[in-house]
């Protein structure tokens, strides 16, 4: 006689919660709005660091570098968040 909770045999069902299709409608729509948001900080902060640097104001190129470093940092967390979701995903799905 086999265990009633065989090993392998236990998955979770994601279809089982209602309205999981316009959350990742929602969470498409965020995501979209970051990454967009990331990407014209990083432009801004690129301009703003090429003309700071030209007419020699060096604190104002120093903090326009830090804008482009944390706007990439962004674009990449961004990026990155629905890959390392749908890796997590997969990783449940086989424990």
């Amino acid at each position: 006689m086999s265990p009633p909770l065989a090993l392998g045999h236990v998955h979770p069902d994601l279809g089982a919660v209602s309205g999981t299709g316009d959350l990742r409608d929602i969470v498409g729509a965020l995501l979209t709005y970051a990454l967009l948001t990331s990407v014209t900080m990083l432009i801004i902060s690129a301009i703003t660091w090429a003309i700071a640097s030209a007419s020699g104001n060096w604190h104002g190129a120093s903090r326009a570098k830090v804008g482009v470093l944390v706007a990439v940092g962004g674009a990449v967390l961004t990026g990155g968040a629905l890959a390392c979701a749908t890796w997590l995903v997969h990783v449940g799905a086989r424990l």
